[in-house]
């Protein structure tokens, strides 16, 4: 598997124009090598691969790193001029997301006849396109993350803050075999759910608020994304009444899912829908991202989004209603395009839950 990966980026180096790839971003490292440290390099050549890194990772990379030439550095910008020197090279390509531009003037001062050539837009689409054995992964972080919020609405009270309701579901994820938590979590209850991004406060949740919980778990590496609304104690008119328009925005969109249609078009099946009912004015943010081994990456749907969904691509669906003063609803799944339509990779169902 690795290896065919690798040959997908030896591709970059014709459609580039260059002589060698570099990489330093830790998630390409870990998708093209199988390294899982957090320090080291890569330099794709066309009748080799090298990997690259310091004496603390050398038992790692001797376990995880397969048909690849390993070298040990004592400096990183020493060991990849090395490489590239012994190779006689002139252009190398590079992530130009992912380079300081400390570190390239340093690169650039010690190679001066080589030219380094930034990739940007066409290295996004390297792991765009997800295999079997990634989706299994995210399918278990998903897994793991929706059983571990499960077990905390069982316990779910207005004694509670969102803070500690993010630690013990943090916690929870962690003992069920996470890696880690995927992100910060957000938790946003009452006039706080107007806050797209309202991480979990000292806020008390209160009887009778509405309650959003973005959320996810790794699991070798993956991540998983979902994000639920649910309300504690029973639902006012106006609540249900702005749940189910997102929740209507939301099916919409999955049921339109397939290859071949534009992110632009798709972000706009859920859009107008918000948009006819009144509510356009409060979905600021796109409908969807890219989600593997970064928790945010390509593809990204949005309204300014160029390309189209293809078979294999994995990313969110999740329309959102924020009203300042009074609160908000978000309601995602992560979804993984099929020959015909999408399959869910989420777990939780996504009817409004009365705690």
């Amino acid at each position: 598997m690795l290896i065919n990966r690798v040959a997908d980026a030896r591709g970059y180096l014709e459609r580039c124009g260059v002589d060698a790839l570099l990489f330093l971003n830790l998630s390409n490292i870990r998708y093209l090598s199988g390294f899982t440290g957090s320090d080291g390099a890569l330099v794709i050549f066309r009748d080799e691969s090298c990997f690259l890194t310091d004496s603390r990772y050398s038992t790692q990379a001797a376990s995880e790193v397969r048909d690849f030439r390993t070298i040990i550095y004592q400096e990183k910008k020493q060991g990849i001029f090395s490489v590239l020197g012994e190779k006689g090279i002139r252009r190398v390509g590079f992530e130009a997301d992912n380079m300081s531009v400390a570190f390239y003037k340093a690169i650039s001062e010690m190679m001066p006849a080589v030219e380094m050539f930034p990739i940007g837009t066409e290295l996004n689409t390297l792991r765009i396109i997800k295999d079997a054995e990634e989706i299994l992964c995210i399918c278990k972080a998903a897994e793991i993350a929706s059983d571990a919020l499960r077990s905390i609405f069982e316990t779910l009270n207005t004694d509670i803050t969102e803070r500690t309701l993010a630690l013990d579901l943090e916690y929870s994820m962690l003992k069920a075999g996470a890696d880690d938590k995927a992100f910060d979590f957000i938790v946003a209850s009452g006039q706080r759910g107007a806050l797209p991004h309202g991480k979990a406060s000292d806020k008390k949740i209160r009887a009778g608020e509405l309650i959003t919980i973005d959320f996810g778990a790794v699991y070798q590496g993956y991540n998983s994304d979902e994000t639920v609304t649910v309300v504690l104690g029973e639902p006012d008119s106006r609540q249900r009444e702005i749940y189910q328009i997102v929740k209507d925005a939301h099916d919409i969109a999955l049921a339109s899912v397939k290859p071949g249609i534009s992110f632009r078009e798709l972000d706009s099946k859920a859009r107008n829908y918000i948009e006819n009912r009144g509510y356009g004015d409060y979905f600021g943010h796109g409908l969807g991202h890219g989600v593997g081994l970064d928790i945010h990456e390509t593809p990204v749907i949005s309204f300014r989004s160029e390309g189209q969904v293809q078979e294999g691509m994995v990313f969110t669906i999740e329309p959102g209603i924020y009203l300042p003063g009074w609160g908000g609803v978000r309601i995602e799944d992560t979804v993984c395009v099929t020959g015909d339509g999408c399959r869910v990779l989420t777990k939780l169902p996504k009817d409004l839950l009365i705690l």
